[in-house]
């Protein structure tokens, strides 16, 4: 395992991919929509993050399973968990939760985030689990400071939402991000306080916590990409790349464009 600890140009180039990518979100936000399809929202980000000098990095992403992922952003609706592949045919409808995942490279580092959005009504129990998932992200990044441990942020996680009765999914995790979109190390969303490597200034990691309504297993879907709750009950993910730091960690990613645009919405 090979840690890049970043200097601070590099962060601060990071940052700068990662605040596209939170545009790039905002973006869809402005036209997530009963009726709109996947496909539509995938061509919206691909042409925004073009114009703005990027590279859709997830187009073309290698697959041990089976064909490169064929589209610029993930779009995972209910009990999809992640890796959902845009389409022309699936259309959101009222009622639905869709999680968009985004990764690009810019000025050589990449940027890499998601959010889980409503479309029209929820269920409040669907709701529910979205705030319990974004809370669960924070509180991971509140753990995430230079001499602590890996395992302090999965257990900060984990605790959060098992509390609550919802499930972590296990068989995936969150990453170290920089040149490439995964590096070392893999970060659990769940684990014990005080276990795994000692947390140093520098590290840039990607938290992204994937909580489900019901049981935390998850299977492959035929495309060999998709990854869905075993009992078709909702998922929700969050993520945000950050920096550690002595203290506090730096948050290079954004989510305040989408919650802006959300509460305009609601």
């Amino acid at each position: 395992m090979k840690i890049f600890l970043k200097t601070e140009d590099e962060i601060e180039l990071m940052r700068q991919a990662n605040q596209l990518v939170g545009k790039t979100l905002a973006e869809l936000a402005k036209n997530i929509k009963p009726g709109i399809t996947t496909g539509r929202l995938d061509a919206i980000a691909e042409e925004f993050i073009r114009d703005n000098k990027a590279v859709p990095v997830f187009k073309g992403f290698p697959n041990p399973f089976g064909a490169p992922f064929p589209a610029s952003i993930c779009t995972s609706i209910n009990s999809q968990v992640v890796h959902g592949i845009p389409d022309n045919v699936t259309e959101l409808m009222d009622g639905d939760i869709i999680s968009i995942d985004c990764g690009i490279l810019f000025a050589g580092y990449c940027g890499d985030s998601a959010y889980t959005f409503c479309v029209g009504e929820v269920a409040e129990d669907t709701k529910a689990l979205l705030r319990a998932t974004k809370e669960s992200l924070y509180k991971g990044i509140e753990a995430a400071r230079a001499g602590k441990h890996l395992g302090d942020i999965g257990n900060a996680v984990q605790t959060h939402c098992e509390s609550r009765g919802y499930g972590i999914v296990r068989e995936l995790t969150g990453h170290g991000i920089g040149r490439k979109m995964h590096e070392d190390p893999q970060v659990p969303n769940y684990g014990s306080f005080g276990s795994g490597m000692l947390l140093k200034s520098g590290m840039c990691i990607a938290i992204e916590p994937m909580v489900t309504l019901g049981n935390r297993k998850v299977g492959l879907m035929p495309d060999r990409w998709t990854i869905r709750t075993v009992d078709d009950k909702p998922a929700a993910h969050f993520e945000h790349t950050i920096a550690i730091r002595e203290g506090q960690a730096d948050i290079l990613s954004t989510f305040e464009e989408v919650e802006r645009i959300e509460g305009i919405q609601r």
